[in-house]
């Protein structure tokens, strides 16, 4: 069971020298989705939620758009919880540091679904080696659902409507595999 109050205080790496707060991550339980990103950004780290900045209002007018399901139907957070320095990619410590309390979170609030963002979520959440251009799009069976990879938001806010194109096609597959709730 995941204990918010112990990881709001947590310790385990260096990121909870730099960060200004954990980013734990908002939802329902027993949502349809449960959406995963790499690590919380600025804006994150400031506002004490996952995806409240440009990529997040990108990823759910996509996500109501092509599947149906609207933020407040999705439990959102990151492999990750704390921001890393000027946004950089977690370390594989910062990862393992981290893991329990992802693994807790997944356990408590059984998703229907897990759509990973990006690299780090896709190979933290699927195990996943080769890079989202190869895996995005691939159903995974997870013990809890199905789960799918896609990419980063922000890739598509940087890469512009080829990006958008496929996380629309990636998100076409994922509405097969969830139900509203």
């Amino acid at each position: 069971m995941l204990d918010r109050i112990e990881l709001s205080s947590c310790t385990r790496c260096a990121l909870s020298r730099t960060r200004q707060r954990v980013v734990i991550g908002s939802g329902p339980q027993g949502p349809a989705l449960m959406v995963v990103g790499e690590a919380p950004g600025r804006t994150e780290d400031e506002g004490g939620e996952p995806f409240i900045g440009p990529s997040g209002q990108l990823l759910f007018r996509l996500l109501e758009e092509e599947v149906g399901l609207t933020r407040a139907q999705c439990f959102v957070t990151n492999v990750v919880k704390c921001r890393p320095p000027n946004n950089r990619a977690p370390k594989r410590e910062e990862l393992e540091a981290c893991r329990p309390w992802f693994d807790a979170q997944l356990d408590d609030v059984r998703p229907g679904a897990v759509l990973a963002l990006g690299n780090t979520a896709a190979r933290s959440v699927f195990g996943y080696e080769r890079g989202i251009g190869t895996t995005h799009g691939l159903v995974v069976r997870l013990a809890g659902g199905p789960g799918l990879a896609t990419y980063h938001p922000a890739a598509a806010l940087r890469g512009g409507s080829r990006v958008v194109e496929v996380m629309r096609a990636d998100l076409r597959i994922l509405k097969s595999l969830v139900a509203p709730s």
